[in-house]
């Protein structure tokens, strides 16, 4: 998981702060849909063009003074953190895909894994892989490569292929016991961890089963591209970096650390085999680094953008706004969703986003008779319904680097489309707390 830590508001709450972010969406998906072209608006001019209107609202502040905390905000150190994980994600992929890995990992998942059951396979692959790490990044970012050569090899849509990862991706960061989410959905409600994990069990185990059921039925988008080469030892020598990888992220090795030594791997390897000299090594490192500019230049923006609506006020609006207009346990627990998926959007982080609301939801807890247990897991699965569906999110960022890394040109839109796994736990989410909380709560004297 990606942590950014929330600021400091200064100014008084007002709804007139979101509206950078209407612009954001307007222009960034109004006129995408308007041309009728996904990629007629790069999400960077978006960015820049929200970040200035977020600066001409706080009229009061020398424009001086509104550069420089636009452009601390941009450089903050959680930020940053995150641009590592992306250079890393980036150097990683260039490097096994030169030497190789890529081809081999692809004909060894179509020897291992029927045609019909590729998306479901590589859905339950990233269900295990991120409840084992508690990383979505780091799943997405290991197993995304694999699944981009799957995609040329057997004709599947790469928004069904990269949707499959990223749902199970977001699955594991909504159930691991590690994920940084749940640790910070339990501390701020008080609960322990494992009555957290039985609660959301009750949600993300059937949202996980109907989504693996749809990839089951819908697995057959893809013929294969002939007649399958046996598998050599060379070719099963040039999988080692992603098995390093998984067996490594399963070990609980830090993902900036295990990427590096990944990338080391691959070169190792391709060295020795002969099939990547180690001059072209070094140039697919920095060529994979390069490819990740648009999702380092979105994630800095991204990181000044949602600085100034929090000094505008944005962020404690709605917090307020809220807290004003839940009444009875069923309205406290819809508050607590609402108010930590609204607060995502604008953080488009998970983590970040229960830090900042958790607080304000146990408070509604208290105040509307609602579970802890169910408060601290209504918090997580709101966050990761919502962040696995932003097209401006950590996780999709890493998937579309890579993807257009690996030659696919991937809409982020569309991309939203085929994320089956965060709706259908957003539906889950709903029933449980429609059908199976209580009718009703009296607000405390």
């Amino acid at each position: 998981m990606c942590e950014i830590l929330p600021g400091k508001t200064e100014n008084a709450p007002r709804l007139s702060a979101l509206f950078p972010f209407a612009v954001f969406v307007v222009f960034y998906v109004g006129l995408s849909l308007w041309s009728g072209n996904f990629y007629s608006v790069p999400m960077p001019v978006a960015f820049l063009v929200a970040s200035a209107t977020a600066l001409l609202l706080d009229r009061g502040t020398p424009f001086a003074v509104k550069a420089e905390r636009y452009a601390h905000d941009m450089g903050d150190t959680n930020i940053m953190l995150m641009c590592m994980i992306f250079i890393l994600a980036g150097m990683f992929a260039a490097t096994a895909k030169a030497m190789g890995a890529v081809d081999s990992t692809v004909l060894l998942a179509r020897h291992l894994i029927p045609g019909k059951f590729l998306l479901a396979g590589f859905f339950l692959m990233s269900c295990f892989i991120s409840l084992a790490v508690g990383t979505s990044c780091g799943t997405i970012a290991a197993l995304i490569p694999i699944a981009a050569g799957l995609v040329k090899a057997t004709g599947i849509p790469p928004v069904m292929m990269f949707g499959a990862v990223i749902g199970g991706a977001m699955f594991g960061d909504n159930m691991s016991m590690i994920s940084d989410t749940t640790i910070a959905a339990t501390r701020t409600q008080s609960v322990a961890m494992r009555d957290k994990f039985l609660m959301n069990l009750r949600i993300a185990l059937p949202a996980a089963a109907v989504t693996l059921a749809l990839y089951c039925f819908l697995g057959e988008t893809g013929a294969a591209a002939g007649p399958l080469e046996p598998l050599t030892g060379r070719r099963i020598l040039a999988v080692a970096p992603y098995f390093f990888v998984l067996i490594g992220a399963l070990a609980g090795i830090n993902v900036m650390a295990l990427l590096f030594l990944g990338t080391v791997l691959a070169a190792a390897v391709g060295i020795l085999s002969g099939d990547l000299p180690a001059a072209a090594a070094l140039a697919e490192a920095g060529k994979g680094t390069l490819n990740m500019s648009e999702t380092l230049i979105v994630a800095i923006l991204a990181g000044g953008l949602l600085g100034a609506i929090r000094h505008n006020g944005g962020i404690e609006y709605l917090l307020r706004k809220v807290e004003r207009t839940v009444s009875g346990t069923r309205g406290g627990e819809l508050g607590i969703a609402f108010l930590v998926g609204a607060v995502n959007l604008f953080t488009a982080n998970n983590t970040v986003a229960i830090v900042i609301a958790g607080p304000i939801a146990r408070d509604l807890s208290r105040k509307y008779h609602c579970d802890p247990r169910r408060a601290a897991s209504i918090l997580d699965t709101a966050s990761c319904v919502v962040q696995g569906i932003i097209p401006y999110g950590a996780q999709i960022l890493i998937a579309l680097g890579i993807a257009r890394d690996a030659g696919l040109d991937v809409s982020s839109l569309r991309l939203v489309g085929a994320l089956w796994y965060p709706f259908c736990l957003g539906v889950f989410l709903l029933l449980e707390i429609l059908l199976t909380g209580r009718r009703s709560g009296r607000a405390e004297a």
